[in-house]
């Protein structure tokens, strides 16, 4: 087996998507005057990231051998021995990457054709995500932070495009403008980052950065008493909250949902919101030196995962309870990373990815079947309409809730099991919201499982039913139905992988050679993934300790309780809610982040700028300094103008005089200097 992976199919696997993208955007809409019609648009662009999966899935086996590539394919330009490349790293964790993001993706693109069959933005919306797995690949096989940094960059801009898809909506239009401007605060701090690992160790390349790691942890950061390595970390991850949605930088996720189901599955299960836990496990050389910068990404995570989970409970848009849970999940991974345990955090995202697409893409199904109703309190009983939606989203449920031997419970067991082995400060908070997580996540899955597979139907209960949605063309008196093949097909081809793939996966991911050169962990004071290995005895074992430990009671606790609280006793949510009225309404207004971001943040800075605008522009840029300095210069003008006479008399009576005062001065200042001089005390 060749131990160095083929160049011209790495390119092959990153450009497809991005030539199915170019085609069916420039010649499937108005700027190429729509030679495409929709069949050949999706096809192009169905056939490109199909192409990418198969040469992601060649790329995996061969890794699985043990080839690796580590090359530059084209170097852009030096700037003072700095260089800017274009490369690919591929090792275990490139290759994992690659197949999930163009596996996902395809199912993605399988399932719009059937979602978006009426959406006179069609082509348009194909373009956008093939165009987005592109951006996602570059950024996930990048070798250098340059490429990494295009990634990263690329994958926002296009998130922006697709949020926005329904421009015609004031809702999106405003949630696409707030994801861009939040991941930009993120962004700040990422570029800072890298700006700073840039200049003191004079590369971008991964591995030539990794081998000054130990000499950088020794150096501070000029004028302060930290380490740099420890602000250059914090500065990395600053961008990990804003493009992996951590709180305080959460904020623009549940409003996203504004955009299309299909974006909702490919941004929040396997790709945007992943690049930020894909990048710190990358970077682990770097952050296995700095407790600070760990102890931080702990508490963040931490946070995350518990009042993000919180905000599920009290949703009724189904498509924003699966956002929350994406939040909250991704608060367990970050908590994987700050014990060290990057491997898990990956491990997680995986898993993750699959049940979370289809959980994403079963309420897309939902929402279709009920003709575009997204309120689950007008749902109920679609079990018996929707036979293969309720079981894969039942599945996905069980994955989400860590279910033992579904592919969520071996991931998030060992997240659980590596925090509380870990001896960092954070720790300790950490572990119990993570559990207090299980138990909340367990309960607001179900609320949404029970509400609408279960119990009596209420679609027609709905006060809104006659509104329409921009493709909305069924009749509202219909009952419910199943979607078509091609929207089921993705939800069963993701359910299989939500159930398996983790039993298959943990032992290589976590405890084999999958990862071994991808991830670097200090064992000596990060000892969490050497706890789990010893505690690990195959994955019927785990899972059968499983059922003994307390996560599996505490979600069992939460599905218990929404099955009382909403099939047998639907009258104690309300009463609670009326109880616990003031937390009822902080949890309404999402903690007041959006309050606080819209009426300090975004009110003081116009006032900053009104301020600046009039004050500095209008008054002492244009009144002062422009329009100050030509009046001055003509007030100048029109004294000199009057010792310009013409007259030649005048001009030699000035000369006279100034040979005159001349004279005077050489002649009389000898005899004064030491009578002044002997006045002045010298």
């Amino acid at each position: 087996m060749s131990q160095t992976l083929n160049s011209s199919m790495l390119v092959a696997a990153a450009l497809s998507p991005l030539v199915g993208a170019v085609v069916a955007g420039v010649f499937g809409t108005k700027l190429g005057g729509n030679k495409l019609g929709r069949h050949l648009a999706h096809s192009i662009t169905i056939g490109g990231v199909l192409l990418s999966f198969i040469l992601s899935a060649i790329t995996l086996t061969q890794v699985m051998d043990g080839a690796r590539f580590n090359q530059t394919l084209y170097e852009w330009m030096v700037v003072g021995g700095l260089k800017m490349e274009i490369g690919f790293l591929i090792d275990g964790l490139t290759a994992m990457m690659m197949c999930v993001v163009t596996f996902v993706s395809l199912m993605v693109h399988i399932y719009t054709i059937g979602y978006m069959h009426e959406d006179e933005g069609y082509n348009r919306f194909f373009a956008y995500i093939s165009l987005f797995t592109f951006a996602m690949l570059m950024l996930v096989m990048s070798n250098n932070m340059l490429q990494l940094f295009f990634g990263w960059e690329a994958v926002g801009l296009v998130s922006y495009l697709l949020i926005g898809f329904w421009y015609n909506r004031p809702t999106a239009i405003f949630a696409n403008m707030k994801a861009f401007l939040v991941n930009r605060v993120g962004d700040f701090g990422f570029i800072l980052g890298i700006g700073l690992l840039a200049a003191y160790s004079n590369t971008l390349n991964y591995t030539e950065l990794f081998k000054q790691a130990e000499h950088l942890s020794t150096m501070q950061f000029p004028g302060t008493d930290w380490m740099l390595i420890t602000v250059a970390c914090i500065c990395l991850f600053i961008g990990a909250m804003g493009k992996s949605a951590q709180f305080p930088l959460h904020v623009w996720l549940p409003d996203s949902m504004e955009g299309p189901t299909p974006i909702s599955a490919l941004i929040h299960a396997a790709t945007m919101v992943t690049a930020g836990i894909f990048m710190v496990s990358r970077m682990s050389p770097l952050f296995e030196l700095s407790d600070v910068a760990l102890n931080f990404i702990m508490t963040i995570g931490a946070i995350t995962a518990l009042f993000m989970g919180f905000l599920g409970i009290i949703q009724n848009d189904i498509k924003r309870i699966v956002a929350y849970s994406t939040l909250s999940q991704l608060g367990y991974m970050t908590v994987a990373l700050g014990a060290s345990a990057y491997s898990v955090a990956v491990f997680h995202l995986m898993t993750h990815a699959f049940f979370k697409a289809l959980l994403f893409l079963a309420a897309g199904s939902v929402i279709m079947g009920v003709h575009h109703n997204q309120d689950i309190r007008y749902m109920g009983g679609l079990r018996k309409y929707m036979p293969i939606t309720w079981i894969t989203s039942l599945l996905g449920s069980l994955a989400l809730i860590g279910t033992p031997f579904f592919s969520g419970f071996y991931s998030k067991d060992e997240i659980i099991a590596a925090v509380h082995a870990s001896h960092l400060p954070a720790a300790h908070l950490a572990y119990y919201a993570l559990l207090i997580g299980v138990f909340v996540t367990a309960f607001y899955s179900f609320r949404l499982y029970f509400l609408v597979f279960h119990g009596k139907e209420r679609y027609d209960q709905n006060p809104d039913a006659h509104h329409h949605d921009d493709h909305d063309h069924h009749g509202h008196d219909d009952h419910p139905h199943e979607s078509p093949k091609v929207v089921w097909i993705p939800l069963v081809l993701l359910a299989i992988p939500s159930v398996i793939i983790g039993a298959l996966t943990i032992q290589p991911m976590l405890f084999g050679d999958f990862l071994k050169d991808a991830i670097t962990v200090h064992g000596v004071h990060h000892g969490a993934m050497g706890a789990l290995a010893e505690e690990f005895h195959g994955v019927v074992g785990l899972a059968l300790h499983g059922m003994q430990a307390a996560p599996f009671w505490l979600a069992l606790a939460g599905v218990v309780t929404a099955y009382l609280f909403y099939m047998v006793w639907p009258g104690i949510p309300a009463a609670i809610q009326k109880l616990l009225k003031p937390l009822n309404w902080v949890l309404e207004n999402k903690y007041f982040f959006d309050w606080f971001n819209e009426n300090v943040l975004a009110r003081g800075a116009r006032l900053l700028g009104a301020g600046f605008w009039k004050i500095g522009d209008i008054k002492i840029i244009d009144g002062f300094i422009v329009n100050g300095s030509w009046k001055l210069v003509g007030k100048i003008a029109t004294v000199a103008r009057r010792l310009q006479t013409g007259f030649l008399y005048h001009y030699a009576l000035v000369m006279a005089a100034g040979v005159l005062l001349l004279l005077s001065y050489f002649v009389t200042w000898p005899m004064l200097e030491p009578i002044v001089s002997k006045w002045l005390g010298h």
